[in-house]
């Protein structure tokens, strides 16, 4: 079915719903190097009033990639509660926004509804909001979740501890970790990139976070950013996995070049459920999957049917949400300027991303990152991490100074991060919060001195076990 709107005179036509998404996108260099994005703001703007009178009932009729040749989108179809969406069916796309930013929209009307909304509506809807519509409307969501501890109510803002080392040194993991830990950063999980993808790896650095934890009482939890199918041979030897990490996209090609399916991650998830029994570990909560997304992901694998990235990135969050995750991030500029090139369009889609997987259900995080040949900078990740603390972020990334000294891209450092706490009033999950505190950490709820040597007294323990 095709779609049109004339604006003075001039009429453009689209020739399908993917067609639509995609020319009514914000300027992506991704979409423009797929040869998908509009050619002019006239045709964008276009897109977007005839986007606006597009009904709902039409987005989920008309899936972007046919079922019959792509396994996500016959999972967005057979998961799709049409129930759950009862009571805004009959809108338009222009309609659902002025819905979700009506103040009389809460958190509880919005919950009610994610069953039903599909990562296309999601995205339809996010091409007509703008930056501080996003902020908006995500900040009214929190969708939290439970492992060894509570992550997402209000007021809270997490933190990964990510101390990557590019030998995987377990003496420089592990100092970079507790001065992490001496920030007051950690909640959301200490996560350990490995430089080499290796059984023997893994297993190590998963023992090793292990024994922290264990050794200083730490109410989180670990994982170690391998392949799945390294971590589960790492489990299979006796290595503790608390959360199961995979990249995902939104189309069965993409995740296939991962080397990942979804019958893989199902399995995944049950066999560290079941190892979770055997431990004796207090567990607040069954949520062990741990998933990184991030727009041009599905370009850069060739697997996109021209597709937009943005609503590609949506139907991530459809992976995500089938395996009810602990925690979802976007690596939001990491890929590269060829699909995001500067500030500003890594700043919009950091918030593209956080609000669609908020409305979709998901504990959204974002790695606030770029990579040295993109045009932005230090203030450019400052900007955007204030954006989405204020958007009510579930967490972000707590890399040492900022720089990965193992992956060669800038995030966001443990004291960024404890900036803005400070500066907008949110605290560390509850449980994590009450650690800081008792190991003098935090007094009264901030930030204090003079508390990682009591930390480092332990590291000798830590790594001879």
């Amino acid at each position: 079915m095709a779609f049109s709107h004339t604006t003075r005179g001039e009429r453009f036509v689209f020739g399908d719903l993917r067609e639509l998404l995609a020319k009514a996108n914000e300027t992506k260099s991704g979409d423009e190097l797929a040869g998908v994005a509009a050619r002019s703001e006239r045709e964008r703007a276009a897109a977007k009033f005839a986007l606006a009178n597009v009904p709902l009932a039409e987005i989920v009729a008309n899936p972007v990639i046919d079922a019959d040749t792509d396994d996500v989108s016959r999972l967005i179809i057979n998961s799709h509660n049409q129930d759950a969406v009862e009571a805004i069916k009959s809108l338009t796309v222009g309609e659902f926004r002025e819905f979700l930013l009506a103040d009389a929209t809460t958190h509880e009307t919005l919950h009610a509804l994610q069953p039903g909304i599909t990562p296309e509506i999601a995205a339809a809807v996010t091409k007509l909001m703008g930056n501080k519509d996003l902020v908006y409307v995500a900040s009214k969501i929190r969708n939290v979740t439970r492992c060894r501890n509570t992550l997402g109510e209000r007021g809270v803002f997490g933190v990964r501890v990510q101390p990557n080392h590019p030998t995987d040194d377990l003496a420089g993991i592990l100092v970079s970790a507790v001065d992490g830990l001496a920030f007051g950063c950690g909640d959301a999980v200490i996560g350990v990139n490995p430089a080499t993808d290796s059984v023997d790896t893994v297993a190590a650095v998963l023992r090793l976070l292990d024994r922290l934890i264990d050794t200083c009482g730490i109410p989180t939890q670990a994982c170690c950013l391998a392949h799945i199918t390294t971590q589960l041979a790492a489990l299979e030897r006796g290595a503790p996995v608390d959360l199961l990490f995979q990249s995902v996209a939104g189309t069965q090609a993409a995740n296939a070049s991962f080397g990942v399916s979804l019958a893989m991650l199902k399995e995944g998830r049950e066999r560290v459920l079941e190892s979770h029994l055997k431990r004796d570990v207090k567990w607040v909560g069954e949520q062990v999957m741990y998933f990184e997304t991030g727009q041009g992901s599905a370009l850069s694998a060739e697997g996109h049917h021209g597709v937009d990235q943005l609503t590609l990135e949506a139907r991530a969050y459809a992976v995500a949400r089938e395996f009810d995750p602990f925690l979802v991030n976007t690596v939001v500029g990491f890929i590269g300027p060829e699909y995001l090139a500067d500030e500003r369009q890594i700043t919009r889609a950091g918030l593209e991303d956080h609000f669609m997987g908020k409305l979709l259900g998901l504990p959204m995080g974002v790695d606030v990152c770029y990579t040295n040949h993109a045009d932005a900078d230090q203030n450019s990740a400052d900007n955007l991490l204030v954006l989405l603390a204020a958007a009510g972020c579930n967490y972000v990334m707590g890399v040492p100074c900022s720089d990965d000294v193992m992956l060669n891209y800038q995030s966001t450092s443990y004291h960024d991060a404890a900036t803005v706490r400070s500066l907008l009033g949110l605290k560390p999950c509850p449980e994590f919060a009450a650690w800081l505190e008792e190991r003098g950490i935090f007094r009264a709820g901030k930030l204090a001195t003079g508390a990682k040597p009591a930390l480092l007294g332990k590291l000798d323990k830590v790594l001879t076990g």
